[in-house]
């Protein structure tokens, strides 16, 4: 097997020596440097993940270097008291906020602040690595490298012979690969998906991985009529005045329906329950500002007049 080449990665049998050649451009003052990751078995062969990067001698420290040393600093006795006081539960609230930051800056289209927020998220995958490093447990290589070993592993069609995979193929072979290299006897294909994700995604997720086992609706009429049944279930227990828990029990069937319908439409429902809540705070705010303009809040408005403004500020979202 020849060695494969990706920017800045070699994969190469573990038997064939890593050798050099002087890049063409700004020869003199280039230089490679290498890392070793540990083997991987690709299609029965032991290979070895190789980090190849090229430097200039004048200047060998890249940005993402930088950021490393940075929160090494903060963190070091000469650092900031903010940061050196966290450590990985305090910093759980941040991480989740700069997730969300990330997904509203998608949301904008704005480029430049995507980059900025996706830098902040990246900072925290940074902290928690120094923190890590200082506990003496694993740093940041040791997380490149783990991912690294993960996406080649998992994409035989890619760095293996597994070619002409479709994209349905590649996502059922990735349940494959995780299942044979799972170590618990009780393994399930649904043990991965974390516990904290939000309820509307986690239910898309679900669904989506076992339908990848064939265990889902082969029509979309069908996905129709569930969502039927279940508003009628609902519908039902709320007649007979059913209990709180009863209520929540068929509530959540119907809500879990809806999101296995949204999905056979490829459509979120965390998306789009978002895009909803972004259009109701919009209008909401019309009437807000219709009403400050008449020299009143809210409070002193009622529902008929709201009514009527709301309905003003859906035309004026028609004509935007």
């Amino acid at each position: 097997m020849t060695p494969t080449h990706f920017p800045g990665v070699l994969l190469r049998p573990a038997r064939t020596p890593l050798l050099f050649e002087k890049t063409k451009h700004n020869a003199a003052s280039s230089i490679c440097q290498a890392t070793d990751f540990s083997p991987l078995l690709v299609n029965g062969e032991i290979m070895r993940l190789t980090w190849v990067r090229h430097t200039n001698t004048i200047s060998t420290m890249n940005n993402f270097e930088r950021l490393v040393e940075i929160m090494a600093k903060l963190r070091g006795p000469e650092g900031c008291p903010w940061d050196k006081e966290q450590d990985h539960k305090s910093l759980k609230p941040y991480l989740i906020e700069e997730a969300y930051e990330v997904l509203e800056a998608i949301e904008t289209g704005n480029d430049s602040k995507f980059a900025e927020e996706l830098g902040d998220l990246l900072s925290q995958v940074v902290m928690h690595a120094q923190l890590a490093k200082e506990r003496e447990v694993f740093d940041i290589d040791i997380v490149a490298r783990k991912i690294s070993e993960k996406l080649i592993e998992r994409h035989p069609h890619v760095f293996g012979n597994k070619k002409g995979l479709t994209s349905r193929e590649v996502l059922h072979n990735w349940e494959i690969i995780k299942s044979k290299q799972a170590t618990n006897n009780d393994y399930s294909i649904l043990q991965g998906l974390p516990k904290s994700l939000p309820a509307l995604l986690k239910a898309f997720r679900i669904q989506e991985k076992v339908g990848r086992y064939g265990f889902d609706w082969d029509n979309i009429l069908d996905v129709v009529n569930k969502v039927k049944e279940e508003f009628s279930e609902f519908e039902s227990a709320l007649k007979n005045n059913e209990d709180k828990s009863e209520l929540e029990n068929e509530f959540g069937d119907l809500l879990f329906a809806l999101v296995n319908l949204g999905r056979h439409l490829d459509l979120q429902a965390e998306q789009s329950l978002n895009t909803t809540i972004t259009k109701f705070m919009k209008r909401f705010r019309y009437i807000e500002d219709r009403l400050r303009g008449m020299g009143k809040t809210v409070s002193e408005s009622n529902l008929e007049e709201m009514d009527r403004l709301w309905d003003e500020s859906k035309k004026e979202s028609d004509l935007q």
